[in-house]
């Protein structure tokens, strides 16, 4: 339990939420907070953002100094319903169609079933962004006969249920008097399949089902039978009284007037006696300049894995954390992650206090401050402040650094003299996401940003005549001075200079300078990225003329 903090300082939308579901829920000695998901296939950055919602959601309360339960439910008994497209083998996964996904093979070979393979992928993610659930996994709980309460207490209300779940359909949608509604349903023990009718019920625990894909009759026993499950309308709510759970978001879809979070509430207060747990909608989340790789390997689905080649964990936090919840947004892995870094580096240097708002209101520019500190905080991999400011390098110029050093990420770090040794491991992730980017997106996205220097002592064959002689004095007499230039510009002026002396355009001496270190018409600043590049690599590139 952390010590309650200013109330000022918590002025962020999940504050809000935090403060709402203690007013909502009273003081309770734990708030459990819930999200989950069917591992029917890859988990996506739009899936990552309920959990993210939760977590910033947990850090909030724990900020008022409150304890927290955080669980993530994985609801790994749901039926594998069909083959995603960028699972290998497919032809093997269509014969486990209607099977539990926990009876699906893992096609990748990695692990024990389907489940467990798209399962640890997203948990061995997780803790890279800081975030640490409890994880619940319902095939295991539901095998372990761990419901058998619920699952008679459904049975015994089923009636109860149907008017619960018809209380918001219209006419045409409702059940009927006369139709036959069971809670529960299940997965043949001979075939496994789902495709089963339950015929009886004994009042206790016995519930008979015939399977009508292998005609298998069964009398099971909810106490020790393995193959029995809530739909999903009353599995919710039902475990939400088993949990205790105070705080659930869900997608828009769920949320909408009337859905099924409208729906699951009647029943968790009818049948389980438990208040629903305060929800909030989340909207969805887009993709903008996905790289050619990510799209032909995973179709249009975009991993936390994937996300997190791009952007460096506090980054990716940032990107939610200073979104609206129930607003809809882009990722994007185009030009735009440039300036995602950029606000990102604003807001950590506004929250360190080393720039300030352009705000001239002394009362609203202590708000943005704030909320900046606020928004900086959530975004970070450990709760709170980080013990030191990191090293700020703009993502632009690492993109230039890494092209010119080929890559080498130590000897990129090895170019900043200032740098302290707590401050190296947030650059390098910075650095690897930069080059990644660089390989991956900018070819596609941003080709003006990609570039590789001559080292291979080739020259640009179109330098000759006065160009050429422009070309040497820039060598013999610019490069050697590099160090005395106290500004970029005055770098710059001393090339115009010569340009102007021969008669050039120094726009053209900029070009053939271009042609001679990276074979391009343009690339970086010049005089900045002559320095970066450095008299000795200069000198060598240009001793061919």
């Amino acid at each position: 339990m952390s010590n309650e903090r200013d109330l000022k300082e918590l002025c962020h939308w999940a504050d809000q939420q935090a403060a709402r579901i203690i007013k909502e829920k009273g003081d309770l000695p734990s708030y459990t907070c819930a999200s989950g998901i069917t591992p029917s296939g890859t988990v996506h950055i739009g899936n990552f953002r309920e959990i993210i919602t939760v977590d910033l959601i947990v850090r909030a309360l724990r900020d008022r100094g409150k304890n927290v339960r955080f669980i993530y439910s994985w609801d790994d008994y749901d039926v594998f319903r069909k083959v995603p497209g960028n699972m290998p083998k497919p032809e093997v996964l269509e014969k486990y169609l209607r099977y539990p996904i926990t009876m699906v093979p893992d096609t990748f070979d990695r692990d024990e079933n389907y489940a467990r393979h798209h399962e640890k992928d997203i948990e061995m993610q997780l803790p890279r962004v800081g975030i640490h659930p409890e994880f619940l996994y319902q095939a295991s709980r539901y095998r372990a006969n761990r419901y058998v309460e619920g699952m008679k207490k459904a049975l015994q209300n089923r009636e109860l249920i149907k008017q619960c779940l018809n209380e918001y359909r219209d006419d045409e949608h409702k059940m009927k008097d006369s139709d036959v509604y069971w809670p529960v349903a299940a997965f043949c023990c001979k075939c496994n399949k789902d495709t089963t009718e339950i015929i009886d019920y004994d009042g206790e625990y016995g519930v008979t089902y015939r399977c009508t894909s292998c005609g298998h009759e069964e009398h099971g026993d909810l106490r020790t039978s393995k193959e029995f499950k809530l739909g999903w309308r009353v599995d919710w709510p039902m475990r939400w009284n088993e949990e205790k759970v105070v705080f659930e978001p869900g997608g828009k879809d769920h949320i909408s007037p009337g859905g099924s979070y409208d729906t699951a509430k009647l029943v968790s207060r009818k049948v389980y006696g438990w208040d629903a747990p305060v929800t909030m909608k989340y909207d969805f989340v887009k993709l903008k300049g996905v790289p050619g790789k990510m799209s032909s390997s995973k179709g249009k689905v975009i991993s936390l894995v994937d996300a997190l080649e791009v952007y460096q964990p506090e980054v990716l936090r940032y990107i939610f954390a200073q979104n609206k919840v129930d607003h809809e947004f882009s990722i994007s892995f185009d030009l735009d992650v440039v300036t995602v870094y950029e606000a990102y580096d604003r807001t950590e240097r506004i929250a360190w206090g080393v720039e300030q708002p352009k705000e001239k209101d002394p009362a609203k520019r202590e708000n943005i401050i704030l909320r900046e500190k606020r928004i900086y905080e959530l975004s970070q991999i450990e709760a709170g402040m980080p013990a030191v400011m990191p090293y700020q390098v703009p993502f632009r110029m690492l993109t230039t650094l890494l092209q010119t050093y080929s890559g080498d990420i130590d000897a990129v770090i090895a170019t900043f003299k200032d740098i302290k040794p707590e401050q190296v491991e947030t650059l390098k992730r910075r650095c690897a996401c930069a080059w990644y980017w660089i390989n991956e997106s900018a070819p596609t996205y941003a080709p003006d940003f990609c570039f590789s220097i001559r080292n291979d002592g080739s020259k640009a064959e179109d330098i000759t005549g006065d160009m050429l002689t422009a070309v040497k004095r820039v060598r013999d007499e610019v490069v050697p001075k590099l160090d005395e230039y106290a500004l970029d510009k005055e770098c710059q002026q001393a090339m115009y200079d010569i340009a102007t002396s021969l008669g050039l355009e120094a726009k053209a001496l900029f070009t053939a300078m271009y042609h001679a270190l990276i074979n391009k018409d343009q690339g970086p600043r010049l005089a900045n990225f002559m320095r970066i590049i450095g008299k000795e690599k200069l000198q060598k590139i240009l001793s061919v003329y």
